[in-house]
């Protein structure tokens, strides 16, 4: 790629790295993209227009392989626009059924241009003479009114197209991003629903204290951050438990002469049983 090119492409894609960075909202964001978007593109225009192609091959290159790499973000970064704001208001079940459907209008694109698509994703060639050339179209190729209407010092019957599929593919992924999410958030919905059974602690206060304690040690918590005293109340909390003197009683058991970890040494020893016994339930 000319220098000139990479220079204006790295430019913008350390620009759209900004925006998506510091603007939270996909409505705004897209918004300050394309403003960015368009004055590459027309900083683009302006450096090709100064520069002689030196061969038809060099000409092909920059609209089949640069000039797309423009325009797709701005196609991208509009459909983008328009999804958020076409976006209904709802649950989860509208959102993906709205999504699914703008899902649906992506597989349209791609089976009315299949037989250019094919022909583009297999880095076919032979015809590039009459799609990247300018002022070399075929009417008979099927071409888009948006050609007719554009630049035609700076546009081809087909780098438009290009621009298109790459685009579409940054949008079959916004989309499915957008259907993960849903989908996540209504698992952690799900996972944050009180249990529809009451759990009560009926062994001894000591037994849990020895427990919490261990735990605690551990570091299972927080990354190892959680503080004693908030496990503790934790636990009191959830089980809805006075644990009272709990530091006075880890001390007591500290001195117990023998097995000073008697409920975890329970614990380990009914585990082990019950691996053991294949006949047992999981």
């Amino acid at each position: 790629m000319n220098p000139k090119y990479s220079i204006l492409l790295n430019n913008l894609n350390e620009q759209l790295n900004f925006i998506d960075l510091e603007i939270d909202d996909q409505i705004k964001k897209c918004e300050q993209a394309i403003t960015v978007i368009l004055k590459s593109i027309n900083e683009l225009k302006k450096a090709a227009t100064k520069t002689n192609f030196k061969s038809k091959s060099e000409e092909i290159q920059f609209f089949k392989e640069v000039k797309p790499l423009f325009t797709s973000k701005l196609i991208y970064f509009n459909l983008v626009y328009r999804i958020e704001m076409k976006k209904p208001n709802g649950g989860n079940k509208i959102l993906k059924k709205y999504y699914n459907n703008e899902l649906l209008k992506l597989k349209a694109f791609f089976d009315n241009e299949l037989e250019f698509y094919q022909y583009f994703r297999s880095g076919s060639t032979y015809l590039d003479y009459k799609y990247f050339l300018r002022g070399e179209f075929d009417i008979k190729l099927a071409l888009d009114s948006y050609y007719f209407e554009s630049d035609m010092s700076f546009a081809t019957s087909h780098d438009f197209k290009v621009a298109t599929i790459l685009a579409n593919d940054l949008i079959e992924l916004y989309l499915e991003n957008q259907l993960l999410m849903l989908e996540n958030n209504e698992n952690s919905e799900k996972s944050q629903r009180k249990p529809n059974v009451k759990l009560t602690w009926t062994g001894s206060k000591v037994a849990l204290i020895e427990l919490i304690y261990a735990l605690h040690t551990e570091g299972v918590f927080n990354n190892g951050a959680a503080d004693l005293k908030d496990i503790a109340e934790y636990f009191e909390h959830t089980f809805e438990i006075d644990l009272g003197q709990y530091r006075r009683v880890f001390l007591e058991i500290r001195a117990r002469k023998s097995d000073r970890t008697k409920f975890l040494t329970t614990l380990n020893d009914s585990l082990q049983k019950r691996m053991e016994n294949s006949d047992d339930i999981i």
